[in-house]
């Protein structure tokens, strides 16, 4: 196939319908992010100590678990929406850009399950200090 007309050339490589949804998304987790890590430190900051006690107390509380649960969702969805469009500009090799996106996914993932679990072992009486 030669290189043709201009037109030619770019034909069906228009938008894929997805960037808006993208963005909004970045937006909204950027926006639930400030809002959560503010919640944190405050009621970080509130605590009497730091100790381990203190601090298992805190996180057994439904109101606190489920809080720090929203907020590693929206830290780690944030956290993937950012370095995908990072690799989709960046790594331009098909094969690389693949498998970039692919461990960006797993570690993503992972993390945020890692995360997730541990506040539900503590917050349901898993943890004994």
């Amino acid at each position: 196939m030669g290189t043709g007309t201009g037109i030619g050339r770019v034909r069906g490589l228009g938008s894929a319908k997805h960037g808006s949804l993208h963005w909004w998304q970045q937006r909204l987790t950027a926006a639930g992010n400030v809002i959560l890590l503010l919640w944190f430190v405050v009621s970080i900051f509130r605590l009497p100590v730091l100790d381990y006690a203190t601090v298992t107390t805190w996180i057994g509380s439904p109101f606190v678990a489920v809080a720090l649960v929203l907020l590693t969702v929206s830290v780690f969805w944030h956290l993937r929406l950012g370095l995908q469009v990072f690799i989709e500009d960046y790594v331009h090799d098909d094969a690389s850009r693949v498998a970039a996106l692919l461990a960006l996914n797993f570690y993503a993932v992972g993390s945020a399950a890692l995360a997730i679990f541990s506040i539900l072992k503590i917050a349901f009486g898993g943890v004994h200090g």
